[in-house]
């Protein structure tokens, strides 16, 4: 950690704030000393101190006072400061301990000389796009290797980037804090612009940390993103007179293009911060590592002196983007016309003559006149008619062969179609109202299976066989299906189960299983679950997802050390987490206090689980010796049998004394209980 130069010097001036500090002179836990106070933020103070048992100087972060009263915030910042600690890169700020002095939660930290990038930020922005990438790369580099441990920063700010001076050389190296601390801090907060507290600064805040709370890796991404926007413009994305307002912009409006701000820097830079800054974290880098591989390619253009890369800025540029650039229209449309225009006249009607009317209403159009027919010839006055001159056997064979037809196509029609029926619609009908409307039709009704149907009520037709309007032969057979309503079942009850067992359930039961949270519980054993989402008893639709709630078991105690604390304490703080604290014995002790704990099994620092034992060894403090009397007797002899119990002597004339040599008095008296090595003072006669 390093100094912020203002604190430290009006700190070091000796000003009121410094005086009235109660943490300066303090030492915590026996071990940091602590100095002057050389920063001061909204969840902790910085002071430089000395590790008194390694002596050197470090710097000590302080919680404010009442985030340590939390018992539950004290575990979690504990939890949080060991995984910050197992961070080793040349970038991050080293955590060299923790802990809790008595509700004073603190860390111990590498103390950094130098400055911040807020410091520089300040004085050279807008920066180079070299520069500010080059100052980038090892932020990126340092996530880079946490969010492959599993830990997110969620507090990427210039504030949180040191520049460290390396002695000897003059160089700089760039180092990360605070890793762990923001996550600690919000475990219990909500993150929502309207409903919480906003942990972080809300400058550097990712939209979906607003909205809902929820962080990844693409968080300290998108962080990143706001603070290289900063460096090449020298101002923030997002600027607003409350908070809210800030955090209001970050969900629903895009990083603007720094190129928008800074004229002349290449759009492929551009595309990086867009690509850093989506408001859609889909489209942002998956992790550090990621961005600091684009980085890399945007720092090699720029080298190369390359001020336009249509790929590379295709490539970074966030899809979305892309498809709102490819759907804006074009001031020169020089695409071909898909159609030929003679060609699409056409394809609509016919124009109209130049002298028709359009305007004229639509009229009825007359049906056509019926043509008179042709008047037969004139019949010849003399001779007999055409017609009797025919033979009477070819009329016999003419109506022969139309009754032939007229019979074939008769019983064609009969077997073809003239013995079939339409089936009735039934469809919706009660099972007796379809039988009776089948009945009026001449046909017969069978039951057919049962079947489920989300529109048709249980007991009611929801299909037919042969379908309604299809042919059926008169008197044949209909199959009904009733329905037997909607399809719905009852959610199991799961709890106890082990995971396997309750995903077999729901699937006999047609349910789906949607997915396995684990959460601690001191009362069902761990791989048992604890709960559904939606719970037992709840109606769904069939292969609706029920989620599962699955014991991790009871939850891990990390064991304070409470040797030299009071036992009292020691044991009620053993009580509250469930563990079973004893007294083993009780043992004088010239170091421990009586009443402190001696020592403790197992020791500070073992992770254990509910209902395991911690014993205890407790001070009764230093062993008592009865004083001897040895008035009367003389000093030599008198002396010899209190340094032979383990005394200290001292001797003095009492008042009056005629040098005679023995004792007159003594001080503790006889039959007083002291602690070996108590002097006593003898008076002489």
């Amino acid at each position: 950690m390093q100094p912020d130069r203002h604190d430290d010097r009006h700190a070091r001036a000796g000003g009121a704030g410094a005086a009235a500090d109660p943490m300066t002179g303090r030492v915590l836990e026996g071990r940091y000393r602590i100095g002057a106070r050389i920063a001061r933020g909204g969840m902790a103070s910085v002071y430089e101190a000395t590790d008194i048992r390694l002596d050197r100087t470090v710097a000590v972060k302080v919680m404010h006072p009442g985030l340590g009263d939390d018992n539950e915030f004290a575990e979690r910042f504990v939890r949080e400061a060991r995984a910050a600690a197992r961070l080793s890169h040349p970038n991050v700020v080293a955590v060299y301990d923790q802990g809790d002095d008595h509700g004073t939660v603190f860390l111990a930290m590498e103390l950094v000389p130098g400055h911040t990038l807020r410091d520089v930020i300040r004085k050279e922005s807008p920066m180079p796009p070299a520069k500010a990438l080059a100052l980038l790369e090892p932020v990126l580099s340092a996530l880079a290797t946490a969010h492959r441990a599993g830990l997110i920063h969620r507090d990427i700010k210039p504030e949180n980037v040191l520049i460290a001076t390396l002695p000897n050389s003059g160089a700089s190296r760039v180092k990360v804090a605070d890793f762990g601390l923001a996550k600690a801090v919000s475990a219990d907060t909500q993150h929502t612009a309207t409903g919480g507290v906003l942990i972080g600064t809300v400058s550097y805040l990712a939209p979906e940390l607003v909205v809902n709370g929820r962080a990844d890796a693409r968080a300290d991404v998108y962080a990143a993103g706001v603070v290289l926007y900063e460096m090449l413009t020298g101002t923030k994305p997002h600027e607003g007179e409350t908070p809210i307002q800030v955090a209001y912009q970050h969900v629903h409006e895009d990083v603007p293009p720094p190129s928008g701000v800074v004229p002349g820097i290449p759009t492929y830079v551009d595309a990086l911060v867009a690509r850093a800054t989506a408001r859609d974290r889909e489209l942002r880098p998956a992790d550090a590592a990621v961005l600091l591989h684009q980085v890399h390619r945007v720092s090699h253009a720029l080298a190369e002196g390359v001020a336009d890369d249509p790929d590379l800025t295709a490539d970074l540029t966030p899809l979305r983007m892309r498809l709102e650039a490819a759907e804006a229209p074009s001031t020169e449309d020089t695409a071909p016309d898909p159609f030929d225009g003679r060609v699409l006249a056409t394809l609509g009607p016919p124009a109209p003559a130049a002298d028709t009317d359009l305007t004229a209403p639509l009229r009825t159009l007359d049906p056509p006149p019926t043509p008179t027919p042709p008047r037969p010839p004139a019949r010849p006055v003399d001779g007999p008619p055409p017609g009797r001159r025919r033979s009477r056997k070819g009329l016999v064979l003419l109506v022969a062969a139309l009754l032939l037809v007229v019979g074939g196509g008769a019983a064609a029609w009969w077997f073809i179609d003239g013995r079939y029926t339409s089936t009735p619609g039934v469809l919706g009908m009660t099972r007796a109202a379809a039988e009776a409307e089948l009945a009026s039709a001449g046909l017969d009704a069978e039951l057919g299976d049962e079947a489920y149907s989300e529109t048709v009520a249980a007991g009611r037709v929801v299909a037919t066989d042969p379908e309604p309007g299809d042919r059926v032969r008169d008197g044949g057979t209909v199959s009904v299906t009733i329905s037997l309503g909607k399809e719905r079942y009852d959610v199991p009850k799961l709890k106890g189960m082990t995971e396997d067992a309750a995903q077999d359930a729901l699937t006999g039961t047609h349910l789906g299983f949607g997915k396995t949270t684990e959460k601690w519980s001191d009362t069902v054993p761990a791989g048992e679950v604890i709960a559904s989402d939606p719970k037992a008893g709840t109606t769904l639709r069939p292969d609706s997802p029920v989620d599962l709630v699955v014991s991790k078991g009871p939850k891990p105690v990390d064991l304070k050390d409470w040797v030299g604390k009071s036992a009292d304490k020691a044991l009620e703080w053993f009580d509250k987490r469930g563990l079973s604290g004893k007294v083993a014995s009780e043992e004088y002790s010239d170091d421990v206090a009586e009443g402190d704990v001696i020592s403790m099994d197992p020791p500070g620092g073992t992770t254990l689980h509910r209902g395991d034992e911690v014993s205890i060894v407790v001070s009764k403090g230093p062993e008592l010796i009865e004083v001897p009397s040895v008035r009367g007797n003389g000093v030599d002899a008198a002396r010899e049998t209190l340094e032979g119990l383990g005394f200290h002597v001292e001797v003095e004339d009492a008042d009056g004394s005629l040098g005679l040599g023995f004792v007159w008095s003594q001080s503790p008296e006889a039959g007083d209980m002291v602690p070996p090595g108590t002097t006593i003072t003898l008076s002489l006669i």
